[in-house]
């Protein structure tokens, strides 16, 4: 099943509810994006807030901002708690701990990098595993997606103030893939270093 569809699924079933299932629907978006997998969070936080539903834009935008908040850390303390109190095999620790050791940031200011370049799913295990500190992984966490997410929602409100609805909602949906598709390009660009980095260290002589 496609991310999307898994989108669509929730944005369904709580569609009818208008406003409060709209809300509903961005929550669990990004819960599930931080403790399972992707599931295009951008694209339907854009969707979600371009309905309107005949609220205020800057306080329906601002209510988004927070479910979105609240899900993100929701999100990274879930999967930061299974983890911690999981018997998490040493295989697996080692090569967390070696995919760690190639990052640009070794500790919590990764979470900021991963904005814009996404190398790192499942933060809250990486949080655990690596040993950061949980109160700067959720100011982190906080800072970054404030910053990425209220930028979006600003521009999807200019846009929404000075187009057409429809128009708007296209323009925004637009500028919204461009950064999924930049931002995938930053993440294989990044994992083609971290290979790259591997190969050079095998190469060495011992």
């Amino acid at each position: 099943m496609s991310d999307l569809g898994i989108g669509q699924i929730i944005s369904e079933l709580f569609g009818p509810l208008g406003a409060v299932g709209g809300v509903l629907c961005i929550f669990l978006l990004f819960f599930i994006d931080a403790i399972i997998f992707p599931t295009l969070p951008e694209l339907f936080t854009v969707l979600v807030y371009t309905q309107g539903y005949g609220l205020d834009p800057l306080l329906f935008g601002g209510v988004l901002l927070g479910t979105i908040m609240v899900a993100e850390v929701a999100g990274l303390l879930t999967l930061y708690t299974i983890v911690r109190w999981a018997r998490v095999p040493e295989r697996i620790q080692r090569v967390i701990m070696n995919y760690r050791d190639f990052l640009v940031c070794q500790d919590e200011r990764m979470i900021l990098i991963n904005r814009v370049a996404p190398v790192l799913p499942f933060m809250g295990a990486f949080v655990a595993l690596c040993r950061w500190d949980l109160k700067r992984s959720v100011a982190y966490t906080l800072i970054g997606g404030g910053l990425k997410y209220g930028i979006i929602l600003a521009l999807s409100g200019f846009f929404l103030s000075y187009m057409e609805r429809g128009t708007a909602t296209t323009v925004t949906i637009v500028m919204v893939l461009v950064v999924i598709a930049l931002s995938l390009v930053a993440t294989l660009y990044r994992k083609r270093r971290l290979e790259e980095g591997r190969c050079g260290d095998a190469d060495r002589p011992a």
